[in-house]
């Protein structure tokens, strides 16, 4: 009950101080909530485009940033983007997919063959079409940010082979795509908000969970996680999006060409940003006393065959969509 309260004061206090005049001294400002710490390199991706906007702008237009989930989870800042009381926010694929089934594509396990061939599909029209899919949702998606490869980590036992994860509790994000990935492998996924986490593993309430390295450090989930396992099972996108509401009734079409260019030009400075983030993030845990696990992932990409099959009968549409960009991976194998 206190939890429910608590988000509910969460979305009142958001809509307070984020409804009302969006124009300050014949400025437009835009607001972007987001709930990653101010040190992600993510972050830092919008922290650039925010600088692009008043440049291009010649200074008539601002973005204000509130990162750390000041104005609620993922969840309840897309919902106050699509009622209009917030303007931008930056969401996980993963989360994407209860508005709309084809960003459940991303969760699918080793999808992509390595960065250059993920980087071809974000930034191609296979990766525009995905994000069009969530304009009839009242958001309009800008770009996709890098948010690495997702492997496991665990608090007690170490994960060397898909067997090591049976009988272990792992959170996810609430997505049904990871929860069945999670299973498939032989894990009991179990969907827990972000901010919950490091007391989930503490307190044992779940044995591990499975993110990128910079999320693994700047959570300080490794103080309570003793083993990390680089099996790099996902690559699942982070998306800047966009209120349909602010796109379409309060830009006009030169401002809402600036935030187009500005969100795509910061996208090379994000990932370059990322790459140093996730080099430092596995030498600082590793520094920390956690052990890094360099497993074989063939067997990780055998026990998924059971997804494959699954979404080959369930789900034909998105099945074809993982073909198409199997086939688009092809050259980029060694």
């Amino acid at each position: 009950m206190t939890c429910t309260l608590s988000r509910v004061a969460i979305l009142l206090f958001s809509i307070l101080i984020l409804s009302g005049c969006r124009v300050d001294d014949d400025t437009v400002v835009l607001r972007l909530g987001h709930g990653l710490d101010s040190s992600h390199p993510v972050h830092e991706g919008m922290m650039r485009m925010a600088e692009l906007v008043k440049e291009k702008s010649d200074g008539s237009m601002r973005i204000d940033i509130y990162p750390n989930e000041q104005l609620g989870t993922e969840r309840q800042t897309l919902e106050l983007l699509q009622i209009g009381s917030l303007d931008i926010t930056k969401v996980s694929a993963a989360v994407m997919e209860s508005f709309t089934s084809v960003f459940s594509i991303f969760s699918v396990p080793f999808l992509f063959v390595n960065d250059e061939h993920m980087y071809s599909i974000l930034d191609g029209p296979m990766g525009r079409r995905i994000l069009d899919a969530s304009e009839p949702y009242r958001i309009v998606g800008l770009c996709y940010y890098d948010a690495g490869t997702r492997s496991f980590y665990t608090t007690n036992r170490p994960v060397r082979t898909p067997q090591d994860l049976q009988g272990l509790s792992i959170r996810v994000q609430e997505s049904p795509s990871a929860i069945r990935m999670v299973n498939t492998l032989g894990g009991s996924a179990t969907p827990i908000s972000w901010g919950e986490l490091y007391t989930a593993l503490q307190q044992g309430v779940v044995d591990g969970a499975e993110n990128n390295p910079p999320s693994f450090y700047l959570s300080r989930h490794y103080e309570v996680s003793q083993y990390y396992t680089l099996n790099e099972h996902t690559a699942v996108p982070d998306i800047l999006v966009i209120s349909r509401h602010t796109w379409e009734h309060v830009l006009n079409e030169e401002q809402r060409a600036i935030v187009q260019e500005a969100a795509l030009e910061s996208v090379p400075y994000q990932r370059k940003v990322w790459q140093e983030a996730s080099e430092e993030a596995l030498r600082a845990v590793a520094e920390a006393g956690v052990e890094i696990i360099y497993p074989d992932r063939v067997p990780f990409m055998e026990a998924s065959e059971p997804f494959y099959e699954n979404m080959r009968a369930q789900q034909p549409v998105l099945y074809q969509l993982f073909l198409e960009i199997q086939e688009l991976g092809d050259e980029y194998i060694d």
